[in-house]
């Protein structure tokens, strides 16, 4: 081993152990969530399991990983539902899963949706306590595990894998590893359509840093050539001044490689051009609005009882999303942070896509988050126990409920 890779793993067990309170605190309120789920389902004589890995999106994803694309449903209202709208990343882990273990397509999911919502964990770890500290880290990682729909987290879904990807390549745009930063986003890109948010934050941070650093050569009386030549003696100096553009560089070629690749083959493929995976979307009744038709969707739910009761929810939870972003802002989150949450966010609530998924189309939105860590952090420990555990209690009840709908969530 060398000297340089000995250090390197030195820090990666420094870098677990750190983590390791955040992680059992996660997976304590994921294991609660799995067995209120599983009582509940088991009074209304259902599989826990079978809805965790065989029902609505799992089903699209495990076809996929069985028998590759090309598979639709048409509908009596002319519809056209293609498996070409999901995102490859995650059917081809299942496959190579159950290849190498013997595993049904299923339950392959199931093991890749529950180690990637560990380390979708250990990434929203990584991001708080970078900023702000171990015990902000932790509570981060609680609350993204205690949100109402935290149980998505543990279904077959992609939502654990695109969380983990975002993390981690928002980790490596904050700590200057731009490479990391561009192929986290590119692997983003190849696993939900969101993963433009992902390429966004990757571009926003690598802008920042050209400016940044061609200020700091400014500063600095960095010397400029009018010639037009460069000797062989000065070609060092200048290698030198353009080293910190081209790792940066470097991410944002990277980043949009797999959204962009994945669409265009869609296109490839249907013959449709580059605007093939838009059609493909519209077959799903998904399309970009502006928060037009969810905008309807509320102000229908206002003109009726109880169902205004719903609706005067959907309201505070968008209030409330504004103003965790709002505080972040003025909390001087990084910009790159705020881009990525602005993007899902603005993506989750503008799309005319099914109305009750939205709330976990915001998982990936973890930086929102990071206002309502700061405060438990700095709240007594029993207070933020007390917080956490009700919330969690909370979560585990509304997960199984939720799960044991008729709708997908």
């Amino acid at each position: 081993m060398t000297d340089l890779a000995m250090p390197v793993a030195a820090a990666r067990p420094r870098a677990l152990r750190r983590a390791a309170p955040a992680l059992l605190g996660y997976a304590s309120v994921r294991v609660l969530g799995l067995l209120a789920l599983a009582l509940w389902s088991g009074a209304r004589g259902k599989s826990a399991y079978t809805l965790l890995t065989a029902r609505w999106d799992s089903l699209w994803y495990a076809r996929v990983a069985s028998g590759g694309y090309g598979y639709e449903v048409r509908l009596p209202n002319g519809d056209v539902h293609s498996d070409l709208a999901f995102f490859p990343l995650l059917p081809g882990l299942e496959r190579l899963l159950a290849d190498v273990t013997g595993l049904s397509y299923a339950d392959a999911g199931f093991v890749v949706s529950l180690l990637a919502s560990l380390a979708a964990a250990w990434g929203i770890f990584a991001v708080a306590d970078h900023l702000y500290g171990p015990r902000a880290g932790v509570c981060a990682v609680l609350l993204w595990a205690v949100l109402p729909v935290g149980v998505v987290q543990s279904m077959a879904y992609s939502e654990s894998l695109f969380t983990a990807l975002a993390a981690w390549s928002l980790y490596a745009v904050l700590t200057g590893r731009w490479v990391s930063a561009g192929a986290l986003a590119l692997f983003a890109g190849l696993t939900r359509p969101v993963g433009l948010a992902v390429v966004a934050a990757v571009w926003t941070g690598a802008v920042t840093s050209f400016v940044r650093t061609r200020s700091a050569g400014v500063e600095t009386g960095g010397a400029t050539r009018t010639d037009g030549a460069v000797s062989a003696t000065r070609a060092p100096a200048l290698t030198a001044r353009l080293a910190p553009f081209l790792r940066p560089a470097l991410g944002m070629l990277l980043a949009p490689l797999g959204a962009a690749g994945y669409v265009l083959w869609v296109g490839h493929r249907t013959g449709r051009g580059p605007l093939g995976y838009l059609d493909v979307q519209a077959g799903w009744r998904n399309g970009f609005d502006g928060g037009y038709a969810f905008a309807r969707f509320v102000a229908a739910r206002l003109t009726s009882f109880p169902s205004a009761l719903a609706g005067l929810a959907l309201i505070t939870g968008v209030g409330l999303l504004a103003w965790l972003y709002v505080t972040g802002v003025r909390q001087r989150q990084p910009l790159v942070l705020l881009v990525h949450s602005g993007v899902v966010t603005a993506l989750a609530l503008c799309a005319s896509s099914y109305f009750g998924s939205k709330p976990r189309l915001l998982l990936p939105a973890f930086p929102l988050l990071l206002p309502l860590a700061l405060a438990l952090a700095r709240a007594r420990v029993t207070r933020s126990a007390l917080v956490v555990g009700g919330a969690a209690v909370a979560s585990a009840v509304y997960g199984a409920f939720w799960l044991n709908g008729s709708g997908p969530p």
